[in-house]
């Protein structure tokens, strides 16, 4: 529970609330006053990281999924944010730009879907409109495209700041368009952003750059999971692509790495990170109260963030310092609008 600094972040204890999306904010990406309640209840925590959130209404995912590009979507958040920081909380938004993973049932009409090359990935989105869809066949993004979704990035990273976020971290994992960038089965590219795995990294920290240009680099940070293959992404060697990766991002000065675990025991993330990324490490995934104080005592990283334990569990900081025993969260409420298995938790 000891207090931590990252970057120009001053954390009071070292539990971290992880992004998780939950489908609350309205039709046209604006935060919800039920997302007001949620995150403020949640603000004990050292550091929350809101949601991934569409950069541009392109990058949008999911239905009901929020924006920062908007004037009504910064001033939205600033309400989330002025709660959690009325609570003694610190909280950043999670950048998340989708893609090839979407569907035109979900963007408004016009919106095309994009990514590094057009391949469409296997698999269906739940849309309100018309139910389970197939994902889109994305089009290639030109040379000149990336550069523009790069400054995009750079914008909602101000947008954040003027919404009252206290940083950014950028989305590079879960199959989102970072990713696609980074990993082979998805990057068939033969420009500079394409082709060998530097040329493959480079789309990201382009990104990070910009966003770091933007707001200061150490209120910036980055999350990665090496070796997930989540939205049908497929990497020919994924722990050398994010060791390349994370060479290339220790260069910038970013306030940390959030890294979690990989699945598959062939590769060790935290390890990994340790090695290639050396700065500030969150560990993210499979952890209880026991085991992150472990992992922080081993020197594994510098703190843990908890998802699922969240949901049900707005003062987990409290129920972990007591002892006190966790409430568990329906799954069926998961992605549902409204309050109910959302911001209706209580504390213990």
């Amino acid at each position: 529970m000891q207090s931590l600094r990252l970057g120009d972040l001053e954390l009071g204890n070292r539990v971290v609330m992880a992004p998780m999306t939950r489908n609350r904010a309205h039709a046209d990406g604006v935060a919800s006053d039920e997302m007001v309640a949620y995150y403020a209840q949640r603000a004990s925590a050292g550091l929350i990281v809101a949601e991934g959130t569409w950069p541009s209404v392109t990058g949008q995912a999911y239905c009901r999924q929020p924006g920062i590009a908007t004037p009504e979507q910064v001033a939205a958040w600033r309400r989330v944010t002025d709660a959690v920081h009325a609570n003694g909380g610190l909280i950043v938004l999670q950048l998340m730009h989708a893609g090839r993973i979407g569907s035109r049932h979900v963007k408004p009409p016009g919106i095309e879907t994009v990514a590094p090359s057009a391949i469409r990935a296997a698999g269906e989105v739940f849309t309100d409109a018309a139910g389970l869809q197939p994902f889109d066949e994305p089009r290639a993004l030109s040379t000149a495209e990336v550069q523009a979704v790069v400054r995009e990035h750079a914008a909602a990273a101000d947008n954040a700041r003027a919404a009252g976020f206290d940083g950014v971290e950028l989305h590079g994992t879960s199959g989102y368009l970072p990713m696609q960038f980074l990993c082979s089965g998805t990057n068939h590219r033969s420009d500079d952003y394409g082709g060998s795995t530097p040329k493959r990294a480079r789309f990201m920290v382009a990104c990070l750059a910009a966003m770091a240009d933007a707001i200061g680099s150490a209120r910036v940070g980055l999350r990665l999971n090496p070796g997930n293959t989540y939205n049908d992404t497929q990497d020919d060697d994924p722990a050398a692509s994010h060791a390349e990766l994370m060479r290339q991002a220790a260069g910038l000065g970013l306030a940390y790495l959030h890294v979690m675990r990989a699945p598959t025991p062939a590769i060790d993330a935290f390890a990994l990170a340790r090695e290639h990324f050396g700065g500030r490490l969150i560990l993210n995934d499979g952890f209880d109260a026991a085991s992150a104080e472990q992992a922080l005592a081993d020197g594994a990283g510098d703190a843990v963030s908890f998802a699922r334990h969240y949901i049900g569990n707005p003062d987990l900081v409290r129920r972990f310092r007591e002892g006190l025993p966790l409430a568990r969260f329906d799954r069926k409420t998961l992605y549902t609008p409204g309050p109910r298995g959302y911001s209706d938790y209580p504390p213990a």
